[in-house]
């Protein structure tokens, strides 16, 4: 007697209509790749705007404090999409992928195709195009979010000193490993009051400076005329070479005096070019960067992974059919864990040195994907 399988999709039915070999962007292709674009999107988006929620909920009080108009409220969020679409990709692209092919595979779409002569990994071809468009997606976010991120924060006034003006008693970190130091800053003269700009060196082809002053005046386009101070070369850890002056100008010192009242760039603040140059410039100073070229590896890392985990989550959601909906959601949900807590040992790992920081930023990628080239290729095809 026939076993007669439940009813496909219009679009399965007449991709399966023959056995012919299947062209890409065939109806079948375009159906499936439709249904993961679907929920990609929604979770693409969706994570960010429940994050908004929460964000507004905790922090409304404070924003209405500053009485921040609400047109400029709901701009911050726009800015701050970015960077959390740009977090949460892989995990959309793994429930995108889990519900599509758990979808088709409970409404018997999969074993339809086998028997038109259709393997699985020729079924899943729009589903790794979708991930790829996640990773060029991902690539351009991870660019986007620094400048969204400071426009944000100048929406929600976050970006300077509460009192606007002057700033007593403070350190700034600035790129190359400078770091200045000075009693009080004044922003409507742009003054400086005993000033000091600090340099690590590491030995005399690149020596540490140190230059103390009186006082400093900030001069737009040349940078900050210190007065009355001295110079200290240190080339090594015993000889010292001092100079005094009476005025000299610091063109690298190119920081306006109301850019000293905000703290230094993060590295999620910084893109790929500019975080690049700026590991280069603490590196001449002999500061430790393994954690700064951890963070900039991941700004490629996330997004390809986009691909990478679509190898895993493809062949575990082909036994959705027996959990339905709440298994797909429970893989995804662990899965998406697995791969944050990952990404912290990560940070950690090449940050302490104990294998090359580049490498680690690439250990949660590989290990899903060695799982998943193994996971696929036990799929019955």
């Amino acid at each position: 007697m026939p076993v007669r399988l439940p009813a496909a999709s219009s679009a399965a039915r007449g991709a399966f209509s023959s056995r012919r070999r299947l062209r890409l962007g065939s109806a079948l292709d375009r159906y499936v790749l439709t249904e993961f674009l679907k929920v990609f999107v929604v979770t693409a988006v969706g994570f960010p705007l429940l994050l908004f929620v929460i964000d507004l909920v905790d922090n409304l009080n404070k924003y209405l404090q500053r009485d921040i108009p609400r047109r400029d409220l709901l701009l911050s969020y726009a800015y701050w999409l970015p960077e959390q679409m740009f977090l949460v990709l892989p995990a959309a692209v793994l429930f995108a992928t889990v519900f599509t092919v758990g979808a088709v595979t409970r409404h018997s779409e999969i074993t339809a195709a086998k028997a038109s002569g259709i393997s699985f990994y020729r079924f899943i071809f729009p589903i790794i195009g979708g991930a790829m468009i996640a990773t060029a997606l991902g690539l351009g976010l991870g660019e986007l979010a620094p400048d969204a991120n400071a426009t944000r924060m100048r929406l929600l006034r976050e970006s300077k000193d509460p009192m606007g003006t002057s700033r007593a008693n403070f350190a700034y970190a600035a790129e190359g490993g400078r770091v200045y130091q000075a009693q009080l800053l004044i922003v409507d003269s742009g003054q400086l009051v005993r000033p000091q700009i600090e340099r690590k060196g590491n030995g005399a082809a690149y020596p540490g400076l140190l230059a103390a002053a009186n006082d400093a005046r900030y001069r737009r386009g040349s940078g900050w005329l210190l007065r009355n101070g001295t110079l200290h070369v240190l080339p090594g850890d015993t000889v010292i070479h001092a100079f005094a002056f009476d005025s000299t100008l610091d063109r690298r010192m190119t920081e306006r005096p109301r850019d000293l009242l905000t703290a230094a760039k993060a590295p999620a603040d910084m893109d790929y070019r500019e975080l690049g140059a700026y590991i280069q410039a603490m590196e001449r100073s002999g500061t430790d960067v393994g954690k700064l070229r951890v963070e900039r590896m991941l700004k490629i890392a996330i997004p390809v992974t986009c691909v990478i985990i679509l190898l895993f989550g493809a062949p575990l959601a082909t036994s959705t059919q027996r959990g339905g909906a709440a298994y797909g959601v429970g893989l995804s949900l662990g899965t998406t864990i697995i791969f944050l807590v990952l990404i912290q040992l990560t940070r950690a790992i090449g940050g302490k040195g104990l294998i090359q920081p580049e490498l680690a930023a690439w250990i949660p990628s590989m290990l899903f994907g060695v799982v998943g080239l193994v996971l696929l290729a036990r799929v019955r095809t």
